[in-house]
């Protein structure tokens, strides 16, 4: 395994952790470490490779947002409260180091659903948008491990 491989391979395992803990654009840092190998190695399987993971990465980003908008809307949960759940996640970002994001993000939720419905149904509704948002994460983390695969797959065959 060369040095740049081994640089590569780093990236990749940052962008999975990227995926997990939301610091880093996860998927995008694992399309530019497959690019940058696609393109210091060259040859067409390379270029295969990095397209590839780049379909792999495309598809998990399309997914990711379809399949828990989804599960939310058959919940009966707005648009509203994922609104407020995403800026008190960003709110949570700066206050509370690495985990504010997800804090303020059930924060926020709960603080949304509770105004709206009553707390009891804001809990469940709650608990329907973690579930959603952990699916969004796994189905995201799922096209990242396959995009590594894939990667390694092209170095075994460059």
């Amino acid at each position: 395994m060369t040095l740049l491989e081994v640089g590569i391979s780093l990236a990749i395992a940052l962008g999975l952790v990227g995926i997990v803990v939301p610091l880093l654009p996860g998927t995008g840092l694992i399309g530019i470490a497959v690019l940058v190998w696609a393109w210091t190695t060259g040859g067409s399987t390379a270029w295969v490779i990095f397209s590839i993971v780049a379909v792999w990465l495309l598809l998990g980003t399309i997914v990711k947002y379809a399949v828990p908008g989804r599960q939310m809307t058959r919940a009966g949960v707005p648009s509203s409260t994922l609104l407020l759940g995403g800026l008190l996640g960003v709110v949570g970002f700066f206050v509370i180091p690495v985990v504010g994001i997800v804090v303020g993000f059930v924060a926020g939720v709960y603080l949304a659903e509770y105004r709206r419905l009553g707390s009891g149904d804001a809990s469940r509704s709650t608990v329907a948008e973690v579930k959603a948002v952990g699916a969004s994460m796994l189905i995201e983390f799922s096209a990242g491990v396959l995009a590594a695969l894939t990667w390694a797959t092209g170095v075994v065959l460059t």
